[in-house]
């Protein structure tokens, strides 16, 4: 059975419905004691990293917990995550744009390498 998770974030403040699933897995299979749980940001969901964009975007129209509080909260239980560095440049974005959340930028090959790992199951929204 896989003991690590990767979570493909593609999903942006756009489609707001997409980004409260993503957070309670990754929180989940922390509590499951996962051995590593990692969100990779790429493409529109590079754009929730921006400082001052995902506390104002929630999953549920009306729900009390921004999609910040939720990247807040996934950090808290131990979930790494990361960027990737050409989604950054498309948006015109640097590391000093990002949320302290961060652990930093991970390439296709650096993602790439832990999806195809044996242990690992990949998730994408």
């Amino acid at each position: 059975m896989p003991s690590k998770m990767l979570i493909m974030m593609t999903s942006g403040p756009d489609t707001p419905t997409r980004l409260g699933t993503p957070f309670h897995q990754a929180m989940t299979a922390v509590a499951l004691d996962a051995e590593e749980v990692t969100i990779i940001y790429t493409m529109e969901g590079t754009r929730l990293l921006e400082k001052g964009v995902a506390d104002k975007v929630y999953a549920k129209q009306g729900a009390d917990h921004s999609v910040y509080e939720a990247i807040q909260n996934a950090k808290e239980c131990g979930v790494n995550m990361y960027v990737c560095p050409s989604s950054l440049e498309l948006h015109n974005l640097s590391m000093e744009d990002c949320i302290p959340e961060l652990d930093g930028a991970m390439g296709a090959a650096g993602y790439a390498t832990i999806g195809l790992q044996d242990d690992v199951v990949v998730f994408c929204y």
